[in-house]
This record gives structure tokens, C-alpha cells and sequence, in this order.
């Protein structure tokens, strides 16, 4: 039965005069709905997951084709996000989903239910659809939540503890989790409440029963455990495993490059090539793919050595720099040797001769792309000077991009992808590699010593200067031509940025090229990849810190 036809759909709006989050009133309108977004997906091919200001969109277009009240537009992004994650949904065994329910659903002056952190315990009385919805989905092997807004759901998002979700909940609550459920590429179905308040509300049971139940026999794709993968990406990195698999003799210069490998990072990169490859091929055997996935990390590292030299850096990693520890030609040698080596592993690697000619010429490229925006970036240090916001992006979208995007595409090469997709996956590390780059931007400027010095294109500079009055561009222009700011200057510069709302421009900047990687996807009609790069958007940009 359908617990309630009527909501309170006849306040429409609120005091400012904002629609509401409407539920259509009856279960006619709702399964017309539900049909209409059911066509509109399959119409569409649109492929999971779909960021909140595309899904907006689309949603605007399924309710003119219904024809149906603009008031419902938040009911109609729901069902279509639904149908949009419906195949994948099913696609998971009743043991790996999760079932939540809202406490409001509950009758509070008949229940005896007690709660604990994590939620309500019912009582199974039978006073309230939560014993019956609840005592459905433990028959079919759910696990069920009984939980208070969007807290517990989230945390369990963010831990990996949850493969696939049917949640119950009121619209604000379902707004509230969207991001985290989209940033974690979480196969969700969202069922709306069918009225607002906080307790005795009401909720279509045979919707939810029908959500329950619905299965495919195409197999589960298992989700992949990034944790797991990122540790057995750092494992590679230990000493006695690097020397083994470059076949290392002991002499000097091997010793130098080898030991500077291995130092402490986020491996981001050789995580992104094993992951890519993952995504595509789950069969692949992570062994097979460590030469590749250590060439990326033996690229890197070398930049990093001759970036600390061209930069004068005296520490990184906590500890002196190469070049500071043993010279500055020593250490040129030794970061030249690690792009040798890289160069080396990639060609030697097991993947057929047309796979491995295909990631040189990736490598080839990113090398040159990268050494192109340093260089530009190091022009600019001869002689600082006023530069425009694109100019600060173009810098960093050559010097950082290049290796979000090499990393990417061999993990792509080794995955079988066709050739389309390295287009694709050129634009959305171009955003990415940008993206990082304010990031690492903000935190330095914001966030750094007192002692304030001139490191790199600084993209709050150039907003500043663009847009700020006087004293800052004094200020700035003291920075440039000295190369550094006494401490009470730095101070007096930050405060004057943040009052100007510097910072806050430069985050939506970031926001901006965090839409254009997700919009990048748009074409991708792999919906483990296309996961896969949402949740390494969000762990670069949101969840993990910028560094190297």
C-alpha cells in the first residue's frame, strides 16, 4: 500500500517567496514522473555519475517534456538521478546495499524505540513503516540504518563502508548528502519523503518496497578498494623493492636517484595509472602494471629535483634537497638519470610493442608540455611583473597538468582504452592539473610564514593586482622587485587580500575548474571510469591535501 497520497502541497512557497521542495501530491503524478525520467535516461544514454549543475539542467528538460509544474523540479532531479544510477544499483547484491531510513518516519507517540549513535533501534511494533520496510530489507540481506539526517550516511560515504544506498528522506536532507554521494561515486536511489517536518511523516511504501527489490543479473562490477590499491602502490616504493626491479648495482649515482625516489609523497601519480587501468580491466594483476606505474613516479621525481634546483629550494619532504645535500651537478645527474630510467621501464615493460610505442609518445609529450610551462614559469622569475589571472592559468596548466594527464593516459593504454578516450581524459587533467595547482595556491599564500617570499605565478597576485587598490599593488610590486616581504608586510598584504575578497575569487576559480574536469566527462560512457574520476577529483581537490 502507498502510506499517504497527500502531503502538504498547498503552502507552496515560503515567507521570501522561494518555491519549496515540492513532492507531487498524488501517486499518479509521481509514477508519471517516475516513467517519464525512466525514458528520458535510456533517450539520453546518460551515464553515472552526472555533477549536481548538469543534473539541474537535464532535469529542467524532463519536466517541460512532462509538462508538469516547475514546483516539482527538485522531486524531478531525484527520479532522474535515480533512473540515471538504476542499472548500476541493481547490479549489486542485496548484501552489499544499505538501507535508510529517517527516524520522522517513525510514530512518535506510540513508539518505544530507543536510540543509540548510530540510530534508532526499532522495536518492530508495527506501529510505523520502519518495521515492515526494515524487516523487507533484512529478509533480502540489506543492511539497515535508522538514522537522523545525513551525518552518519556521510561519514559512512567518506569511509568506503557502503557499495550501493536506497535512502528515505525529506528533500533538504537528500540535498544535503547529494554531494558526497556524487563526489564518492556512490550508486544511490533517493526516495522523498511525501511531506516536510520532523516527525510523523509519511513516506510511498511500494515505492520503496519496489526500489528494495529491483535486481539484474548482469554481475556486479566490485568497487574498487583505492585504499588498498594506494598501498600496494606505496609498497612498490620501499628500497629493497625499487632496487630489485631496476636491477640497481650500488654504484653512486644509483644510490643518489634511488634513495630520492623512494622519499616520502602522496604517489598520486603511479596511483592514478594503477587505478586507471583498474577501472577498465579489474582482472588486471597490479604486478603487471609496476614498471609503468614507477616510470610515472621516476618522471616525477626528477622534476621535482631540477624544479628544487631552478627554484633555489633548501628543504622538501621535511629534509635538505637534492642538490642542497650533494651539489647541484649531482644532482642534475640524478634526476637525469631517474627520466632515463623511466624512459627505460616503459619500454622494457611486458605490454605488446603498439602499447608501449603509444606510452612513449604519451611520456614524450607530457615531458615536453611540462618543461614548456616551467620554462615559462622561470622566464617570468628573471624579472617578476605583473601577470593577468590566464596567463597565472596557462603557467599552471602546462607545468602541473601534463602529469595528472600522463599518469592517467598509460593507466588508460594499459587498460585497452580506445583512442577517444585519451581526448577526454586530456581535458579533464587539464582542469585537474589547474584546479590542483589554485589549490596548492591558496594554501601557500594563505596559509604559509610570515616571511613572505616570490616561489612561482602566484594566481591571488594576479586577481589582486587586477582588482585591488593601491596599496596592494604597492605591496606586490615591492615583493616582486625584492623577492621577498618583511613579516609585518606579509601580514598587512593577506589582510588586505582577504578584505578585498581575493581568496573567495580564487575559490571560485578553483570551483570553476573543478566543474570543467567533471563537464569533461560528459562524453565518458564507461561508468566505472567515469566513477573512478569523480572520487580522484574529490580525493585530490576536497579530501587530500595539494603537495606532491
Amino acid at each position: 500500500m502507498v502510506n499517504s497520497d497527500r502531503s502538504d502541497m498547498s503552502d507552496r512557497s515560503d515567507t521570501s517567496g522561494k518555491l519549496r521542495k515540492t513532492v507531487p501530491s498524488s501517486h499518479a503524478e509521481r509514477m508519471k514522473l517516475r516513467g517519464r525520467a525512466r525514458s528520458f535516461a535510456a533517450r539520453r544514454a546518460l551515464v553515472p555519475p552526472v555533477p549536481l549543475h548538469e543534473l539541474k539542467a537535464l532535469a529542467a528538460e524532463l519536466l517541460a517534456e512532462a509538462k508538469m509544474d516547475r514546483r516539482c523540479r527538485d522531486f524531478a532531479l531525484v527520479v532522474l538521478n535515480n533512473e540515471i544510477w538504476r542499472n548500476e544499483v541493481a547490479a549489486v547484491p542485496y548484501a552489499r546495499r544499505t538501507l535508510v531510513l529517517p527516524p520522522c518516519l517513525r510514530a512518535s507517540k506510540a513508539c518505544k524505540a530507543r536510540f543509540d549513535e548510530l540510530g534508532l533501534l526499532c522495536e518492530r511494533c508495527g506501529s510505523c513503516p520502519i518495521c515492515s520496510l526494515q524487516a523487507e530489507a533484512e529478509r533480502l540481506g540489506y543492511s539497515v540504518l535508522v538514522a537522523e539526517g545525513t551525518g552518519v550516511v556521510s561519514n559512512l560515504i567518506r569511509r568506503g563502508m557502503i557499495d550501493a544506498v536506497i535512502g528515505v528522506s525529506c528533500m533538504e536532507s537528500l540535498e544535503a548528502a547529494f554531494p558526497h554521494m556524487t563526489a564518492s561515486a556512490v550508486p544511490g536511489i533517493a526516495i522523498p519523503l511525501l511531506m516536510n517536518g520532523c516527525q510523523d511523516t509519511r513516506a510511498d511504501v511500494d515505492w520503496v518496497l519496489d526500489e528494495l527489490r529491483a535486481t539484474s543479473r548482469r554481475p556486479a562490477k566490485p568497487r574498487l578498494d583505492l585504499d588498498a590499491l594506494h598501498a600496494t602502490v606505496d609498497a612498490w616504493f620501499a628500497p629493497a623493492a625499487i632496487r630489485t626491479l631496476l636491477g640497481a648495482r650500488g654504484l653512486v649515482t644509483e644510490d643518489i636517484a634511488l634513495g630520492w625516489l623512494t622519499k616520502a609523497g602522496k604517489r598520486w601519480r603511479p596511483f592514478l595509472t594503477v587505478s586507471a587501468c583498474h577501472a577498465l580491466r579489474p582482472e588486471a594483476a597490479p604486478e603487471a602494471l609496476r614498471p609503468v606505474a614507477v616510470a610515472v613516479e621516476c618522471f616525477h621525481k626528477a622534476s621535482l629535483v631540477h624544479d628544487d634546483i631552478e627554484d633555489n629550494d633548501s628543504t622538501r619532504y621535511g629534509e635538505e634537497t637534492l642538490h642542497r645535500r650533494h651539489g647541484v651537478p649531482i644532482a642534475l645527474n640524478a634526476g637525469d638519470l631517474l627520466i632515463g630510467e623511466g624512459y627505460r621501464l616503459i619500454a622494457a615493460c611486458a605490454a605488446p610493442p603498439a602499447k608501449r610505442a603509444a606510452m612513449l609518445a604519451i611520456a614524450a609529450e607530457g615531458h615536453h608540455a611540462l618543461c614548456i610551462g616551467q620554462g615559462e614559469e622561470l622566464a617570468w622569475m628573471r624579472a617578476p611583473s605583473p601577470l593577468s589571472c590566464e596567463q597565472v592559468l596557462d603557467i599552471f596548466r602546462l607545468k602541473t597538468a601534463p602529469a595528472f594527464g600522463v599518469a592517467l593516459r598509460l593507466g588508460a593504454v594499459c587498460g585497452g582504452a580506445r583512442d577517444s578516450l585519451h581526448d577526454i581524459l586530456r581535458r579533464y587533467s587539464d582542469a585537474l592539473g589547474v584546479a590542483y595547482q589554485i589549490k596548492d595556491d591558496l594554501a601557500d599564500f594563505l596559509g604559509g610564514t610570515d616571511d613572505l617570499r616570490t616561489v612561482r605565478p602566484s594566481l591571488l597576485c594576479a586577481i589582486a593586482h587586477e582588482s585591488a587598490g593601491a596599496q596592494v599593488r604597492k605591496l606586490l610590486h615591492t615583493l616582486w622587485r625584492s623577492g621577498a616581504l618583511t613579516a609585518r608586510d606579509a601580514r598587512r598584504l593577506r589582510r588586505l587580500m582577504t578584505e578585498a575578497g581575493i581568496e573567495a575569487r580564487a575559490r571560485e576559480m578553483l570551483e570553476a575548474c573543478t566543474a570543467s574536469a567533471l563537464d569533461a566527462l560528459k562524453p565518458l560512457d564507461h561508468a566505472a571510469l567515469k566513477s573512478l574520476l569523480f572520487l580522484l577529483l574529490a580525493k585530490l581537490l576536497d579530501g587530500g591535501q595539494a603537495g606532491t
